[in-house]
């Protein structure tokens, strides 16, 4: 093995440790993926998870953090030039995306979400809030697509519809962490008018009959997203089947525990081993009619 294959080869088993590092609420559930792209899909998570780090960890001005995320820019222009990097996740990015031929627009959505997530508090509409998540999450379903070669039109708006309800998901479990650490509040203000509740009433931890209604109508919203993106677990196949399968069934287990808790639509779900295994099973028993009730959620109870 030459010196270089050597260096690749160290830098996918980096970005690998880098994913089994950080919890999710969402598991990719790796070992359902096919074994060829495990690999893969760890260098575009390193890449994204170091990316957001920069944009939403620790105490650094803005200005920094701008600074870094466009040398992380300038990093993947070079990548895509067919430069030498010695970074490892972006060693491991580069192999991949030659691989694979990803399109390289897809990280640089990415990394636009990151910078908003900078200096953007707050969403005047869902439509704002729908073209963050055509950045921050959409890309990352796009490339998977890619991967398994099935990115078809009908694939990439399912996938779409999917990624964007899981982004809503996780703005909902993370109500109170989002406003607590970085002042940041994905409900649109719109809607927050609309339904009578005021940002004060988010810093609080206020559940307000008016709380209770704007977050059920987020739920609502999310669950029928979800529902929409449901025929891509049909239409991939084997393991990648399985795990989209096992993404959607997580995601509406989530959307029923957010719905359940509505004396705290603070509080974050979690999923324990009992519901990891229904999800499985869910997953491999999997039908192909419409679930029924909004978006779903009655019918997984």
């Amino acid at each position: 093995m030459d010196d270089h294959r050597t260096r690749v080869e160290a830098a996918y088993a980096h970005c690998q440790n880098l994913a089994r590092r950080h919890y999710e609420n969402f598991p990719v559930a790796s070992r359902f993926l096919p074994a060829r792209l495990r690999r893969p899909v760890a260098a575009i998570y390193a890449f994204a998870r170091q990316a957001d780090d920069i944009a939403d960890e620790g105490a650094l001005p803005a200005a920094e953090r701008h600074a870094q995320l466009s040398d992380y820019r300038a990093r993947l222009d070079a990548i895509a030039a067919g430069e030498t990097v010695t970074d490892p996740v972006f060693l491991a990015l580069a192999d991949t995306i030659a691989r694979h031929a990803l399109p390289v627009s897809l990280f640089h959505d990415l990394l636009s979400a990151f910078e908003q997530d900078i200096d953007t508090r707050r969403y005047a509409s869902f439509a704002e809030v729908q073209d963050y998540c055509r950045r921050s999450a959409n890309p990352v379903g796009r490339l998977l697509l890619h991967l398994y070669d099935r990115a078809t039109p009908a694939n990439l708006a399912h996938s779409d519809c999917i990624c964007t309800a899981l982004q809503l998901i996780n703005f909902l479990q993370d109500l109170a962490q989002d406003m607590d650490e970085n002042d940041r509040l994905y409900i649109p203000l719109d809607e927050m008018q609309a339904h009578g509740v005021r940002e004060d009433d988010f810093r609080r931890r206020r559940t307000t009959p008016a709380m209770r209604a704007l977050i059920a109508a987020q739920i609502a919203r999310a669950a029928t997203l979800l529902e929409q993106g449901r025929p891509l677990g049909r239409a991939l196949p084997g393991r990648a089947g399985l795990e989209m399968r096992l993404i959607i069934a997580g995601g509406t287990r989530i959307l029923q525990r957010l719905q359940a808790q509505s004396e705290d639509v603070f509080s974050r779900p979690r999923l324990g081993r009992l519901d990891k295994l229904r999800l499985l099973l869910q997953a491999l028993f999997y039908r192909a009619r419409p679930a029924r009730g909004v978006g779903g959620l009655t019918d997984l109870r």
